[in-house]
C-alpha cells in the first residue's frame, strides 16, 4: 500500500502533476492546498495577499480527480473566498484539502474535524486562516484489519513556524480528534504540512498517543524543492504508530510538483493488492 502525502500549492506546477499521479497511482492520495470551483470558472485564478500573488488551478479537485477517475475523492474545506480572472474579475473559491482512495479500499468511516477555527464562508480573512483535518478508516474487504490515515495543512504565521499558543491549541485538537476516532492500538498514520519546525512540542504532544515523525526519525533534513528559496527547509511531516508496517519511507526531491516535496510511505500492509 503507497500512502502520498503532499502540499500541492493549489496546482500551481500542475503541467507536472498529471503524469506524477498517472505513474504512482497511490493507494490513498493526501493533498493540501486544494482548490475547488464552487461556480463555472476558468482553469487558472490568481489568489493575491499581502504576503504572496500566486496562480492557483480554479478546481484542483476536479483535476486531480480525472487523473484517478476510479478513486473516491473527498474534499474538506476551510473557506470561501474569492480569486481573480485574467481579466481580474472576482470568481469564488473554496480553500481546503482532500484525499483519494483506491477503488479496492473501503472507507468505513470518515471525518473532517477543525482544529482551528472553522469555516470561513464571507472570505479568507486574516492569518491564521481555518485549518481543518480529515481522518480515514480504510479497511479491504478481502483482508482483516482497519487502517486509520489522517492529513491536514497546519496554522501558517507570517512570524515563523515556531510554537505559539494557537499551535498548541492545534496540537490538542489534534490528539484529542485521533483519540476519538481511533481503536485502541489501531495503526495511525497522521501526514501533511504541519508548518512546525523538527523541535517543536506538537511532536511531544503527539508521541502521546504513540505517534513518532518518519521525517526527522529517518534522517531527512530537507521536505521542499528547488522551487523554494528559504532557509528553514522543513514543513512536511508523516507520523505513524508502531502497529504500523513500514516498508519504505521516501521525500523525492524530483520531480518537481510543488514548493513542497511529496511524502511517499509504502506499508508491508495486508490490506494492499496481491
Amino acid at each position: 500500500m503507497r500512502i502520498v502525502s503532499l502540499n500541492a500549492w493549489g496546482g500551481k506546477v500542475w503541467p507536472a502533476l498529471p503524469d506524477w499521479i498517472a505513474a504512482e497511482v497511490p493507494d490513498i492520495l493526501c493533498l493540501q492546498e486544494v482548490t475547488r470551483a464552487p461556480v463555472p470558472s476558468p482553469d487558472w485564478l490568481v489568489y493575491e495577499d499581502d504576503f504572496r500573488r500566486l496562480d492557483q488551478r480554479a478546481d484542483l479537485f476536479a483535476d486531480v480527480s480525472k487523473c484517478l477517475p476510479r478513486h473516491q475523492g473527498l474534499f474538506a474545506p476551510a473557506a470561501r473566498g474569492v480569486m481573480r480572472d485574467g481579466q481580474g474579475r472576482e470568481v469564488a473559491s473554496e480553500h481546503g484539502i482532500a484525499a483519494w482512495i483506491a477503488p479496492h479500499l473501503a472507507v468505513t468511516e470518515y471525518r473532517s474535524v477543525f482544529v482551528h477555527g472553522g469555516f470561513r464562508a464571507d472570505g479568507w480573512g486574516p492569518e491564521p486562516v481555518p485549518r481543518t483535518m480529515q481522518v480515514l478508516r480504510i479497511a479491504d474487504p478481502a483482508a482483516p484489519g482497519t487502517l486509520v490515515v489522517a492529513h491536514l495543512h497546519g496554522l501558517r504565521d507570517p512570524a515563523g513556524k515556531g510554537d505559539t499558543p494557537a499551535r498548541e491549541a492545534q496540537a490538542r485538537a489534534i490528539r484529542a480528534a485521533l483519540e476519538d476516532f481511533a481503536r485502541p492500538g489501531e495503526p495511525l498514520v497522521l501526514a501533511g504540512d504541519l508548518n512546525i519546525l523538527p523541535g517543536s512540542a506538537t511532536f511531544a504532544f503527539l508521541a502521546g498517543i504513540g505517534l513518532s515523525d518518519l521525517v526527522t526519525g529517518r534522517g531527512h533534513d530537507d521536505t521542499r524543492t528547488v522551487l523554494y528559496d528559504k532557509p528553514v527547509r522543513f514543513a512536511d511531516y508523516m507520523l505513524v504508530t508502531p502497529g504500523v508496517p513500514v516498508a519504505r519511507f521516501d521525500l523525492p526531491a524530483e520531480p518537481v510538483l510543488s514548493d513542497h516535496r511529496a511524502m511517499v510511505l509504502s506499508l508491508d500492509w495486508p490490506l494492499g493488492r496481491s
